[in-house]
């Protein structure tokens, strides 16, 4: 089973309003190289959870086998509900929280348990401060605030 680090983040502006996200899959190759290719999209109406979930989303999207991915993100959100086993609780119980209140994204997250489960993918998580020394998710910042510019930009021009 292949070892990838997916390094993710996701970025809004207003909250919700243009958003962007940013995702880097890096391996290494048999022949010791490293593989790195970056990933990156947005909406012009979002939120800055949806971001982060659809970075990691579209991360694994990209994996054709199962694979061993340790899934590096600066959201708490989304590391909690994936390792917590909080999203498989709230599929669980028809997406509602315990409060009885519906989970908020919950197709999003049905959509990255399906990634997940359907593509037998092994999963670690590591949590990681936001635009703190870690470069690869800075660089995922990088690329979410520039589709959340790219988008904003549209939106101004109407």
């Amino acid at each position: 089973m292949k070892k990838v680090t997916l390094y993710t983040d996701g970025s809004c502006s207003c909250n919700p309003g243009p958003g962007g996200w940013g995702a880097i899959l890096m391996m290494t190759l048999p022949d010791g190289t490293l593989y790195k290719k970056e990933y990156s999209g947005g909406s012009m109406s979002t939120t800055n959870n949806i971001m982060e979930m659809t970075a990691v989303l579209e991360g694994l999207k990209q994996l054709k086998a199962p694979c061993e991915v340790t899934l590096v993100c600066d959201s708490q959100y989304v590391i909690n509900a994936l390792e917590k086993g909080w999203a498989v609780g709230w599929r669980a119980k028809g997406w509602k929280k315990a409060d009885k209140k519906m989970a908020a994204n919950h197709e999003l997250w049905a959509a990255l348990l399906e990634q997940i489960e359907e593509n037998g993918h092994q999963m670690h998580y590591q949590w990681v401060k936001g635009h703190a020394e870690n470069q690869y998710n800075n660089r995922c910042d990088e690329l979410a605030v520039a589709e959340t510019k790219k988008y904003a930009a549209m939106l101004q021009k109407g």
